[in-house]
């Protein structure tokens, strides 16, 4: 595939906040409203991008969902064929397809989009893993949530109607899955089993890892595994709660250890300069969290640094 960087960029609105807890009783999750925020901040202007539009997600219910055990689970799935269609569409037409988000469950309409292509593989930026599970899932059923199990969904981990549509499943081999920013603090050990995760076959590459060598060489390293698997090219996803919650603490989880913009905006342009990536989205970007703009604002810039042709 051509460079990602000499590709048009469509951007395509995905504000689907269905994955997600409500924050309190009787208010919906505000992520929903990243797209319009990020659009405000001249984001496609400034990336010399094609306006895709949006893709608009079911209604939004606080209620358990017993058919999928995730909550909003039926929603997602139907959620996931809409997006899949349109980005196969801005596929077909050579676009660089840019999806703002939402919340991380939108990872499966473009795993699957591509799965229906053939093999990729995925760059999963996330300060979480998305992937370990509840060591106690009966307690949670009806209540999980896509947006904390993307990874795993997308690898073939969880209810066919998610995990496996249309028999597709998974839409992504978990060792074409490259994992950069994970941080475990011990309130997030209590109900969750960490060791499925390091058990798996996605390559690593943990906050600690960026510690010792760098944004540049865990870029690069990531970059060279994605570029070495059989595949015929990679997404990235990207969660903003990788970052620091000193510079975005406006997400559902901030981040007390994550990397900052400068790290951000290296890794990101690294992965998508390789000539073998073929779309991205972004997530969980709240702006109810964001009351003066400012968490949007820088976001919006290390957007345009990573993404922007020939930046």
């Amino acid at each position: 595939m051509e460079n990602a960087v000499r590709r048009r960029i469509a951007v395509l609105d995905a504000p689907c906040n269905l994955g997600l807890r409500p924050p309190r009783p009787g208010h919906e999750p505000g992520c929903r409203f990243a797209p319009g925020a990020l659009r405000g901040h001249g984001l496609v202007e400034r990336l010399g991008a094609e306006d895709a539009g949006r893709v608009t997600p079911p209604p939004y219910s606080p209620e358990p969902e017993p058919v999928t055990g995730y909550r909003n689970g039926l929603g997602i799935a139907a959620y996931a064929d809409d997006l899949a269609d349109r980005v196969g569409e801005l596929l077909d037409g050579g676009r660089f397809p840019l999806l703002l988000g939402g919340e991380c469950g939108i990872a499966l309409g473009p795993a699957l989009a591509l799965r229906r292509r053939g093999a990729f593989g995925l760059a999963y930026l996330d300060g979480h893993d998305d992937y370990s599970p509840r060591r106690d899932p009966e307690r949670f059923a009806g209540e999980l949530t896509a947006g904390g199990s993307a990874l795993a969904l997308v690898t073939g981990h969880g209810p066919a109607p998610l995990s496996d549509r249309h028999g597709l499943g998974p839409y992504v081999a978990e060792e074409h899955a490259v994992h950069v920013g994970r941080q475990v603090e011990p309130e997030d050990v209590e109900g969750w089993d960490l060791e499925v995760f390091e058990r798996s076959a996605v390559r690593r590459y943990p906050i600690e890892y960026v510690r010792e060598h760098g944004a540049r060489a865990t870029a690069d390293a990531a970059r060279a595994d994605l570029e070495a698997a059989p595949v015929e090219g990679f997404w990235i996803h990207v969660d903003v709660d990788v970052l620091d919650r000193s510079v975005m603490p406006a997400v559902d989880s901030p981040n007390p250890n994550g990397i900052d913009l400068a790290e951000f905006t290296t890794v990101l342009g690294v992965l998508a300069a390789s000539p073998r990536a073929v779309g991205a989205h972004v997530t969980i970007y709240d702006p109810e969290r964001d009351p003066d703009g400012s968490c949007g604002a820088a976001l919006a810039d290390a957007l345009v640094a990573a993404f922007r042709p020939g930046g």
